[in-house]
């Protein structure tokens, strides 16, 4: 496949599949952008300006927009998924009759699935037919949209069990201001991606509460913890966790109000219903529903995480975001250990 011939299909309007568009017509590709909302459509074309999602972005002349899915995936080298972890399954199915035999799949979405316990990848796995030569890749990493956008220097890592895919995908994603790493490990680089959300939930709640960086530090240290734990037992790498995709992108989810998860929590610790929060919101917080995901993984592969445990607690079942956090210091005192 050559690079300079690729053409690509971004499934997701939001800003950060409109932000990956923009990059990829930056370096000359062919890129259909499929948008789920009409209105947000008409907006794009009559614009060209992501107003709803990454307003005071001008998009390149070259991006089309779409809402028909055939003319999104059909005849393309590469499709990037950027939909709500809850919509892929559907989304995917949908598309199944149009792709190519032979094509390269990338996920940057970041999130479980609630009623399978799967992440992107297995799900796209699982609905392959049996013999498609198609490759899956997983892109993630500390990268708010905005910032991308205006070309501020950002890193990620694209995994894949096929090394020739995530090599390819490195090199068509790659600009001076965006380095890509490539990895092995599918299922690390997802589940950093989707569980730092919950403990940035969580560190959310502590500046609610208006307590102070030390709370805040312990929450993200033993939630990266819980990761590497829940991680190791799904068939993770530890060390994934200390790269981009873990750590990385924990650090920036947990201490920034650009992260919509972090601000979540935020609002919920400082006494506003969830109901409320969410229904003020325009764009997806995937911690919510990976939270609850979360919790359930822990049960199926006995895992002890107590800060998802309370997130659970605090999202699901109503209880005091100051009672969970004094219910987590006053655990049972244990050495420290991160497997």
């Amino acid at each position: 496949m050559k690079t300079d011939t690729v053409s690509i299909g971004v499934v997701g309007a939001g800003s950060w599949g409109t932000t990956l568009a923009q990059l990829l017509a930056g370096k000359g590709y062919d890129v259909t952008l499929w948008v789920y909302e009409r209105e947000l459509l008409d907006v794009l074309v009559a614009t060209r300006c992501n107003t709803w999602f990454l307003p005071g972005v001008q998009l390149h002349n070259s991006i089309r927009f779409t809402n028909n899915l055939e003319d999104a995936v059909g005849k393309k080298q590469l499709l990037l998924w950027v939909t709500p972890v809850k919509a892929f399954r559907t989304v995917f199915s949908q598309s199944l009759p149009f792709f190519d035999d032979a094509i390269i799949h990338i996920s940057a979405s970041k999130g479980i699935e609630t009623t399978s316990l799967q992440t992107v990848a297995q799900i796209a796995r699982s609905l392959l037919p049996n013999g498609s030569k198609s490759s899956l890749c997983v892109l993630s990493g500390p990268s708010f949209a905005r910032e991308v956008a205006r070309n501020m220097p950002t890193a990620v890592v694209i995994a894949s069990a096929d090394h020739h895919a995530a090599e390819h995908a490195q090199y068509i994603f790659a600009t001076p201001y965006f380095r890509t790493y490539t990895s092995d490990d599918v299922i690390g680089v997802e589940l950093g991606g989707a569980l730092k959300n919950v403990v940035a939930l969580a560190a959310g709640i502590v500046e609610g509460l208006g307590l102070g960086n030390n709370t805040r530090a312990a929450l993200i240290t033993r939630g990266l913890a819980e990761m590497i734990r829940l991680g190791t037992a799904m068939g993770a790498q530890p060390l994934t966790f200390a790269g981009l995709s873990g750590i990385g992108d924990l650090v920036l989810t947990c201490t920034s109000t650009l992260s919509r998860n972090y601000s979540v929590g935020k609002e919920l610790g400082s006494g506003k219903p969830l109901g409320d929060i969410l229904a003020s919101m325009q764009m997806v917080a995937e911690g919510v529903t990976t939270a609850q995901s979360a919790n359930a993984l822990a049960d199926r592969y006995g895992i002890e995480m107590p800060i998802v445990r309370e997130v659970y607690q605090v999202l699901f079942n109503g209880k005091e975001p100051l009672r969970a956090l004094q219910d987590l210091m006053n655990r049972e005192l244990k050495r420290e250990v991160m497997l």
